[in-house]
């Protein structure tokens, strides 16, 4: 799963360069218009990273950032700010609001992407992490291979995908809705359902004899990665695997 990024910026040509380098980069990324639709969206779903015009339409960008950062879910939020304002005190308001970072029209693209990738590191290294680890399990994006306590496992697409989406979130809870977008994506249409039948493919997959089962069935709210899982030593999983 990688790296969500919303882009919000009302210079269409900008931003159909934007999605266009940053998803040759591997991540995700929705682009908005208008900076009141992106309040609204933004309190729907929080992105890994902002990237944010001070001049927009409906509401400017400085104004969107200083109250990204008075809500809970997103005070920590990763936010670049994007204008063509390069004098010193405009850079220092941006700052003072909230920006994590600041470039200037016109801008490289390369460095840009450095930046984000830069800010991701800090921010989510689990979003562009190679490896990702939990518990005994290991999942390696760059060779599709997954293992638990040294053993290969076989999982399809999907379920690589899904173990991919919980191992990036340990402990949270996700709605049977959420994964959907997450795993199949907001334009494909699948039944709520289909995602059970997944979840038991994947258990069926990676769960051998007594081994603990870590994806967790939270009744009534979804499912989770269970977060004491991730924090038991592997060395620990494979003695008990080998005393079963």
């Amino acid at each position: 799963m990688s790296a969500r990024i919303a882009v919000v910026e009302d210079e269409e040509a900008l931003g159909v360069l934007l999605r266009y380098n940053l998803e040759a980069e591997g991540f995700t990324v929705d682009v908005i218009a208008r900076g009141d639709e992106a309040d609204l969206r933004l309190k729907e779903e929080v992105p890994d990273l902002l990237i944010l015009d001070w001049m927009l339409p409906g509401l400017s960008g400085v104004e969107l950032c200083r109250r990204l950062r008075q809500r809970p879910e997103t005070e920590r939020l990763p936010i670049i700010m994007l204008t063509a304002r390069g004098e010193e005190s405009e850079r220092v308001r941006g700052l003072s609001v909230g920006a994590d970072d600041y470039v200037v029209k016109p801008f490289s693209t390369p460095e840009l992407i450095a930046r984000v990738r830069a800010m991701l590191r800090r921010a989510k290294p689990e979003k562009i992490a190679t490896l990702l680890t939990a518990g005994d399990i290991d999942l390696d994006r760059e060779t599709h291979r997954v293992r638990r306590a040294g053993r290969e496992i076989k999982l399809g697409p999907t379920e690589f995908r899904l173990m991919e989406f919980f191992m990036q979130s340990p402990g949270r809870v996700f709605s049977r809705e959420q994964l959907l977008d997450g795993v199949w994506g907001r334009d494909i249409y699948v039944d709520e359902r289909t995602v059970d039948v997944h979840v038991g493919r994947l258990r069926k997959a990676i769960n051998r004899g007594r081994q603990r089962d870590p994806i967790r069935t939270v009744r009534g709210a979804g499912y989770a990665l269970d977060e004491q899982f991730t924090t038991a030593k592997p060395v620990v999983a494979k003695q008990k695997e080998a005393a079963g």
